[in-house]
């Protein structure tokens, strides 16, 4: 969290102040803590409220997958809700007609889209099975086309003439919160229906990446890395890149050995209910990696034993310190723009959700493109739902261009004789 300085707030005079939120420290906090200097009382409050959020974070883990996703969602809206609120007091558009109906309903629109979209991709026997489920995917893009071109139509009408330019305004603060807000949160649950791992590590990740930083630059910091940020400190940003990237490892072999973890979050026909069980793929095996020389010179090992999955978790520890925090300096820079301390005071010592969120969501883009780009391949059950629900016709089409092409290749007699033996 970042204070403009007096300077800024002399250049930048045009933008109007928002209220700064109350001190919301818990009264028994304040007390116990009324001895400590502010830095040290912020250091144990920061402290303390980060190990219940980790607490509660590994509740909801325990909790499962659906839990997760439904949590994801609740985070979405409040962020939603802090930037769009931060809109409203800065061109003080409360009395503006219809617009907050209209931020909500454009907020429903694109949800029912993504989480149609997801539905739809992850969950596509379900969905076959059940009639209204069937047609509402068969329409499902056209009508959220209708939905949002309906709250389009509605804005356009609720135009008036001396407000024209601060509609406009808020009309493009509501289309950027949800392109930056519910896009990425999209791609959260995306990731986390690829297997849970590729949602816990790089969020666990970035939480570490912010702990250490924070304890390296308030014990051993003394060169500032950014102005947008002045806390921040080339000793932070150094050891959390370091501690995390161990981290990352360590944790990633954790993990790596439960299905639980490792195996995409499918529904089960037989059982009518949301399972994560499978064979691990490769990524989730132990193998044994040759070191270079240098390092077996070091440990006097020449091979070492790993998950696969653990090569790419530096991947992502890396991206979570080194490019990860340019989401928190853009947040800083967005607040110092209208001068404000937090997106809202939910968090005592942390500021507002998004204030917490505002890396995670860049790490969610980027462990998203990754996965699309270096870890998913062709997936077989999702072919064959699919072709399941073609017509006949089209089925046994398939069927014979499918066995002209394995005949030509001179695989089919040996897979007739496999089944006949």
């Amino acid at each position: 969290t970042d204070v403009p300085s007096d300077g800024e707030a002399k250049a930048d005079s045009g933008v109007p102040d928002v209220p700064a939120p109350a001190d919301d420290t818990p009264e028994v906090l304040n007390k116990a803590l009324s001895g400590l200097s502010s830095r040290w009382k912020n250091w144990w409050v920061r402290g303390i409220l980060t190990l219940a959020m980790i607490s509660f974070f590994f509740l909801i883990i325990y909790l499962g997958p659906i839990v997760l996703m439904m949590i994801v969602l609740i985070v979405q809206i409040k962020c939603f809700q802090e930037i769009i609120t931060i809109g409203y007091s800065v061109y003080h558009s409360y009395h503006l007609p219809w617009f907050r109906t209209l931020s909500w309903y454009f907020l429903l629109c694109v949800n029912y889209f993504f989480y149609g979209e997801t539905v739809t991709d992850y969950f596509f026997s379900l969905v076959q099975r059940e009639e209204p489920l069937r047609i509402l995917s068969k329409y499902h893009r056209f009508i959220s086309f209708a939905l949002y071109l309906t709250g389009f139509c509605m804005f356009v009408l609720s135009l008036v003439k001396k407000h024209y330019r601060l509609q406009f305004y808020m009309f493009g603060w509501t289309h950027v919160t949800l392109l930056i807000v519910v896009t990425q949160s999209h791609l959260i649950i995306h990731n986390l229906f690829e297997g849970m791992i590729w949602f816990i590590v790089p969020i666990s990740c970035v939480i570490c990446n912010d702990i250490m930083a924070y304890m390296f630059g308030f014990f051993f910091g003394r060169t500032p890395l950014i102005k947008l940020s002045p806390k921040k400190t080339w000793e932070g940003f150094i050891g959390g890149l370091f501690s995390t990237i161990v981290f990352g490892i360590m944790f990633s072999y954790l993990l790596a050995g439960y299905r639980y973890f490792v195996c995409p979050v499918e529904f089960n026909n037989d059982s009518n209910s949301f399972q994560v069980d499978c064979e691990p793929s490769d990524l989730f095996q132990l193998q044994d990696y040759a070191l270079p020389a240098v390092l077996e010179s070091f440990t006097g090992w020449s091979t070492v034993r790993l998950y696969p999955f653990q090569i790419h978790s530096i991947a992502l520890s890396s991206f979570a310190s080194i490019v990860g925090p340019f989401g928190g300096f853009f947040a800083s820079g967005f607040k110092r723009a209208f001068k404000i301390k937090d997106f809202a005071n939910t968090i005592p010592g942390h500021g507002g959700i998004m204030d917490r969120f505002d890396c995670q969501y860049l790490m969610a883009t980027f462990v998203n493109v990754y996965i699309a780009s270096f870890i998913r391949g062709p997936n077989p059950s999702k072919v064959i739902q699919q072709l399941l629900a073609l017509r006949i016709d089209q089925q046994l089409h398939i069927f014979n261009s499918l066995k002209t092409h394995l005949t030509e290749k001179g695989l089919l007699p040996a897979l007739e004789e496999a089944a006949a033996a």
